[in-house]
């Protein structure tokens, strides 16, 4: 179901109301408004107006931020996945498999980065 642009602006002006309204009353200690319903609408259509105008531009300048993140939660999966991997190898027979990440923390990086993209080529060829 598409909503035209007024209907959609109207809806999470509605919703962002009701929203304010049960964390008023849920979370007392951390989000208070005192007022009663008028203030619920005064800080709920200021919440919708601060989405449309304020977040675009913070989503901007936090960009860096959140892609330095996803970078640092893929290192740290893939270095996850390659310390299960060299445990579980150390519990095997020595002359048949050893595996070392060498290299101290820059070594695991590097390893966990490397392994994170070939498997990502890996997925597109084989889908």
């Amino acid at each position: 179901m598409t909503f035209s642009l007024p209907t959609r602006l109207a809806l999470h002006a509605i919703l962002n109301i009701l929203l304010v309204a049960l964390l008023n009353r849920l979370l007392p200690d951390s989000f208070f408004i005192s007022g009663g319903a008028p203030a619920f609408v005064i800080v709920g259509a200021l919440i919708s107006l601060m989405n449309i105008i304020v977040r675009p531009v913070l989503n901007v300048i936090v960009l860096p931020l959140k892609l330095f993140a996803t970078i640092i939660a893929i290192i740290l999966v893939n270095a996850i996945f390659l310390w299960i991997t060299l445990k579980l190898t150390m519990m095997m027979d020595p002359s048949l498999v050893t595996l070392d990440i060498g290299g101290g923390i820059g070594g695991w990086i590097t390893a966990s980065l490397a392994l994170g993209f070939g498997n990502w080529v890996l997925h597109l060829v084989v889908r």
